[in-house]
């Protein structure tokens, strides 16, 4: 065991320093904007949330609200096109996480100073808002109070009470399937929420492909091992239990010390990896969606470690009690995504299908692309299209 851990911290090593130096940012457009903002604050951080909405023709008439959940390190501004074609039946909206789009207080001085002239900002620290997330928690809290701030807002524009419905991608998708088994476990279930969609959810660790999956995935395989076979216990034998937490209480200290670590000040500007370029590649298959993602100075392109090592804490807590998610669904996974695995979704699937009968699966077999509502054509359409059957399925199913 200890050779193992030596060779893979040595391969992440080697990993963050051919993927994680030197890194500049710039932004020289203004946030990507869409509908009304809202501006609130969900805590007593100084960055407000911003809650965009947009309403078909005619408001009071639609049948139901749509809540739009950007996935990690993206922003809500790029779901601009997506929030206008639900917006033709439903009452929608959108907001960006705290540390994500204007949420990010370096993004949001810097879309200020571009809209009072300035030509560029640098916007290279906007990943050191991540500090604050050890966790997914913060995450829910906005969700929680995005939530709350857009029934408000549809029962002022049309019959109160209205469904909503939520379509929630990747990271956003674990935050929001989290936060519904937390409100349900609390005994405050949100019951004007009557349904999810769940693209490509974040519900199992990222694979690298190619040679930085060689590098990579030993630590990321024995972290995700460590904190889900030895920590917990899984029924087995006496021997087999001792023996699992002995080895949890070397492994998960050692490798929770060095993601720490590889966070501080100093360490960090050259062990926060930056988003690498097979990430882009398997996200779209879209040629000008692609484009976009290399021009879009509002993602954020590099991750502290330590954030990912609570994405991991949190992914292994959810699987643990993922069976108590009780809400229908829609879940839409490729079976060959590398960033987030289908074997997560497949997990899902397979413990919480059977809790009710508009629950929904669309696995797309042969498919590696992780951003499903930003494929090309025709194949974005036919989602979006399946997404509104869906939803309008349990309209008539809750009527």
């Amino acid at each position: 065991m200890p050779n193992y851990v030596s060779h893979s911290l040595a391969a992440i090593f080697l990993l963050v320093m051919l993927t994680g130096c030197v890194h500049r940012q710039f932004v020289s457009t203004s946030y990507p904007e869409w509908g009304e903002s809202h501006e609130f604050h969900s805590s007593d951080r100084s960055t407000p949330l911003i809650l965009r909405t947009l309403a078909p023709p005619e408001p009071a008439a639609a049948p139901a609200c749509v809540l739009l959940v950007h996935g990690m390190n993206e922003h809500i501004g790029r779901y601009g096109e997506v929030a206008r074609h639900f917006a033709q039946q439903f009452t929608v909206a959108g907001f960006d996480f705290y540390a994500h789009g204007l949420s990010n207080p370096v993004l949001q001085q810097a879309n200020h100073a571009l809209r009072a002239g300035a030509a560029e900002q640098d916007v290279s620290d906007a990943y050191l808002a991540q500090l604050a997330l050890r966790d997914l928690e913060p995450l829910r809290h906005n969700l929680h109070h995005a939530l709350q701030r857009f029934m408000e807002l549809c029962d002022a524009q049309g019959e109160p009470g209205r469904p909503v419905y939520i379509v929630a991608h990747s990271l956003g998708a674990l935050v929001t399937a989290s936060y519904l088994i937390q409100q349900r476990i609390e005994g405050n279930p949100v019951k004007r929420v009557q349904g999810v969609v769940l693209l490509a959810p974040g519900f199992a660790v990222s694979e690298p492909p190619g040679w930085r999956g060689w590098l990579a995935n030993p630590l990321i395989k024995l972290s995700f091992h460590a904190e889900t076979h030895f920590l917990y216990p899984h029924d087995e034998p006496l021997p087999v239990l001792v023996f699992n937490q002995f080895i949890a209480a070397i492994t998960v200290p050692v490798l929770d010390g060095v993601f720490d670590i590889l966070s501080w000040p100093g360490l960090r500007s050259v062990f926060s990896p930056i988003s690498p370029t097979w990430v882009r590649n398997y996200l779209t298959d879209s040629e000008a969606e692609k484009a976009r993602l290399r021009a879009d100075g509002w993602i954020v392109r590099r991750t502290l470690l330590r954030y990912v090592k609570g994405i991991e804490e949190e992914i292994v807590h959810f699987r643990r009690r993922m069976d108590q998610f009780t809400l229908p669904y829609f879940l839409i996974y490729s079976a060959q995504d590398p960033i987030t695995p289908a074997w997560g979704s497949e997990d899902f699937r397979r413990t919480t299908v059977s809790h009710h009968p508009d629950n929904a699966v669309l696995a797309l077999p042969g498919l590696v692309y992780h951003q499903h509502l930003f494929l090309s054509e025709p194949m974005r359409s036919e989602l979006l299209q399946k997404i509104e059957q869906w939803i309008h399925r349990r309209l008539h199913s809750t009527e």
